[in-house]
């Protein structure tokens, strides 16, 4: 409870609290010291030359500065002499005291007037200036006279030191807020609680640092007389360096605080802080400073002698009736102050009960997290250990690796040096040999009989004739070489070690779908995803699953790491749902959201290069096609149906020589060196300049009438929701419903030979005014 009765301005217990409006609490002495003042001058000036003025001050406006605290003024501050108010640290007899009502604010630069703004340098955030010293010569009267004379020409304010909320403060100073008697009767008692003495002198006040950060802050060591701040001795060293600008500042021993008037014992109707020669101001509702004496009833401080008997609702503070007869709160929804006070302890007490459970569950939460502490020791011991038995576990196998590829070395090395000795001996044994007979044949040609030299000259030809034949090309070469071709890749090793790092083993998480990059072309869906940010759980894999296009049961269409998918050979005009998960070896996370992609309505596609015949030649685009050979040769289509239906055109460009084109669908694996419709693979028509027939494995049925030239359009109708196919020529039908009982997966099929050139157009809708079919010829 204690930090609940210190002031968050000098971190002492509280003397003389008053209330702040934003509620608060500030020791009286306290708030002297924080309230700032603006000069007259200065009222009307925009706020940013407000705090930046810097035009110096007469030494004489410092002692003239008005009074915040209109405690001494309600005495006989202006009227007479005698004791200044009590409690603060202005408290105390004689001049210095005096003065220590008046607030005379200075910069840190002697420049002027300053203003109070919160100090992350200081404690609690207070920036606490510094007691100006009273001007030589100048009497408490004076000092006093002066601050009810300049009362009016100037505005103060305070600001909270804990919200940092700022309150001006009207023609009463401090003494417009109300004293807190219940918190001094709690610190009271409080201090009686530790032994204190209840009238007992307090410790004598100590200077504090102004820039300290601790808390509480140190006892200050010195004075700059030029900044006017107070330092200990390590804000000192920090803030205030012996050099450079501040070379020139005068360092003193700073000057004792005015120590605060305690009420004396010995008088219980004596109002507290009141100096006992008579003549001090009274301070309305003060505490005795007895032990055994009861407190005074609070009383109004607009109406000192009268007690307080309502309260007002409106403005939530307690009144007497004079003020409700002739104050401000006439018109307020007034109650009775006992209703009220019992009304505001139940309110208090069933808030308690609340704070009070919380406060069950925070000291269960400190058993639990005491128990999570000793869980988190123990845990982390055993980590240690498995991560110790882990690492050398692979400090073994490294050193087992190591021993193999040294004995891998060491082989090498015994072969190649077994290799080289070897040569050196076959190699010496041959020199030997040659030298030998280089010598011997040296001396036969030495001697000068002719016969005995041509008795074995011949043999000896012979013999170096065999001997240098034995010196081939590469016997003086070295079969081996002192290098070694022996590279140990550690690379890979080194990068594995370096991202060796701890994973969780936790379900990966749902995969976001990136539908900017989700996207559908003809009858192929591409989707993209990615992982949430900040993703620790380690993926292997995505599962991507997709429906039959109808509303159907989902199945797999890819496995694997990449994170963009493409799925080819889809319905057209179909709509497909996709989702996707991810997993790791803790097994399968959950699916993302479902995705809706619609396929085209209707199929576009060109002459497929890679499933044509070779001698099949493509232009335009891979639409038209034509052919280098004499012989029919056959060329797909990229498409593939298996559901809708279809319908796409091919223009004749060029007919010479009445060859024989077909047209119509195939199977992947048709037959490609042969006229469409010869093997089973194919459903064909094959028309020349005079008739068509329909062809299927090299069945010809159903001849009719009327063959192709050059600009005719031969039109192909795929319907897989009937299973049937049917063509026509410059829109007619051709023949009857050419095939039916067509089902499974086709592709759009030509067949022709140099003869023929057609162009092929896609993307069309199914006809509707196709005109009747022509009869067949049988």
């Amino acid at each position: 409870m204690e930090e609940e009765l210190k002031c968050p301005v000098c971190g002492s217990l509280f003397r003389e609290p008053i209330i702040l409006p934003c509620s608060h609490n500030v020791c009286l002495p306290c708030a002297r010291t924080i309230a700032v003042q603006t000069p007259d001058g200065e009222q009307h000036l925009p706020p940013p030359l407000l705090l930046s003025r810097g035009s110096g001050l007469p030494a004489g406006a410092a002692a003239a500065a008005p009074t915040l605290d209109q405690d001494a003024a309600a005495g006989p501050a202006c009227g007479g002499t005698g004791g200044a108010a009590g409690g603060g640290l202005g408290g105390g007899a004689g001049a210095g005291g005096d003065h220590a009502d008046k607030l005379s604010l200075y910069s840190e630069t002697d420049s002027g007037y300053g203003s109070y703004t919160p100090s992350l340098k200081s404690p609690n955030g207070v920036r606490v200036l510094p007691m100006v010293p009273a001007p030589p010569g100048s009497s408490a009267a004076a000092a006093r006279g002066a601050a009810c004379s300049s009362l009016s020409s100037s505005s103060s304010s305070i600001t909270c030191p804990q919200c940092h909320r700022s309150a001006s403060l009207d023609h009463r100073g401090l003494r417009g807020f109300q004293r807190n008697r219940l918190l001094e009767a709690i610190v009271q008692r409080y201090q009686q609680g530790r032994g204190a003495a209840p009238g007992a002198s307090a410790p004598a006040p100590v200077a504090i640092c102004q820039l300290c950060d601790r808390t509480p802050p140190e006892p200050a060591a010195t004075l700059c007389e030029q900044c006017d701040v107070l330092y200990c001795a390590a804000c000192q060293l920090k803030c205030h360096p012996s050099r450079g600008p501040f070379a020139k500042h005068r360092l003193v021993q700073p000057p004792p605080p005015p120590a605060p008037a305690e009420a004396p014992s010995a008088s219980p109707g004596t109002a507290q802080g009141a100096p006992s020669g008579g003549g001090g101001c009274r301070s309305p509702g003060g505490a005795a400073a007895g032990g055994s004496t009861t407190r005074k009833f609070p009383t109004c401080p607009e109406h000192e002698m009268e007690n307080y008997s309502m309260y007002c609702v409106s403005c939530r503070t307690p009144v007497c009736y004079l003020c409700l007869e002739e104050g401000r709160h006439g018109k307020h929804e007034v109650k009775p102050l006992g209703a009220m006070w019992k009304q505001h302890k139940a309110q208090l007490s069933q808030a308690l009960n609340g704070v009070s459970d919380k406060a069950k569950e925070a000291k269960e939460f400190l058993v639990q997290l005491k128990n999570i502490l000793q869980q988190i020791q123990e845990n982390g011991l055993d980590y240690e250990a498995c991560l110790v038995a882990q690492c050398d576990a692979l400090v073994d196998a490294l050193t087992r690796q190591k021993a193999k590829l040294l004995t891998k070395v060491t082989k090498e090395r015994e072969h190649k040096m077994k290799m080289v000795w070897d040569q050196i001996n076959h190699c010496t044994l041959k020199l030997r040999q040659s030298t030998g007979l280089m010598e011997y044949c040296l001396e036969v040609i030495k001697e000068n009989d002719a016969s005995g030299f041509l008795q074995i000259s011949d043999a000896l030809i012979k013999r170096v004739q065999v001997s240098q034949e034995q010196w081939v090309k590469g016997a003086l070469e070295p079969k081996v070489s002192a290098e070694f071709d022996l590279t140990l890749d550690s690379e890979p090793l080194l990068q594995a070690i370096h991202q060796l790092d701890f994973i969780q083993m936790k379900l990966p998480p749902v995969p976001l779908l990136q539908l900017e990059k989700c996207c559908t072309r003809n009858n192929s869906v591409t989707l993209a995803w990615r992982m949430p940010p900040f993703t620790h759980s380690p993926v292997d894999g995505y599962i991507l699953e997709l429906d039959d296009g109808d509303g159907g049961q989902f199945r797999e269409v890819y496995v694997g790491k990449e994170t963009l998918c493409t799925i080819d050979g889809l319905h057209f005009n179909s709509t497909y749902n996709a989702r996707v998960k991810a997993f790791n070896s803790s097994g399968v996370g959950p699916y993302s959201k479902t995705v809706v992609l619609q396929t085209s309505d209707v199929a576009w596609f060109t002459f497929d290069p890679n499933s044509g015949h070779r001698d099949i030649i493509l232009s335009n685009d891979n639409q038209t096609a034509t052919c280098s050979s004499y012989d029919d040769r056959v060329v797909l289509g990229t498409a593939a149906f298996s559901k809708g239906v279809h319908y796409w055109e091919l223009h004749v460009d060029r007919y010479d020589n009445h060859p024989d084109p077909a047209f119509g669908v195939a199977r992947a694996s048709v037959v490609k060196d042969m006229m469409l419709g010869k093997d089973d693979k194919a459903w064909a028509m094959y028309v020349d300049n005079n008739r068509s027939w329909f062809m299927h494995c090299n069945s010809h049925t159903n001849r009719t009438e009327g063959g192709v030239c050059k600009g005719a359009t031969v039109g192909v109708l795929l319907d897989l929701n009937k299973h049937t196919l049917t063509f026509f020529i410059n829109g007619q039908q051709q023949g009857p419903t050419a095939f039916s009982h067509v089902d499974g997966v086709f592709m759009p099929a030509l067949s022709l030979n140099r003869n023929v050139q057609v162009t092929l157009h896609t993307g069309l809708e199914v006809p509707t005014n196709l005109g009747r079919p022509k009869l067949s010829g049988n």
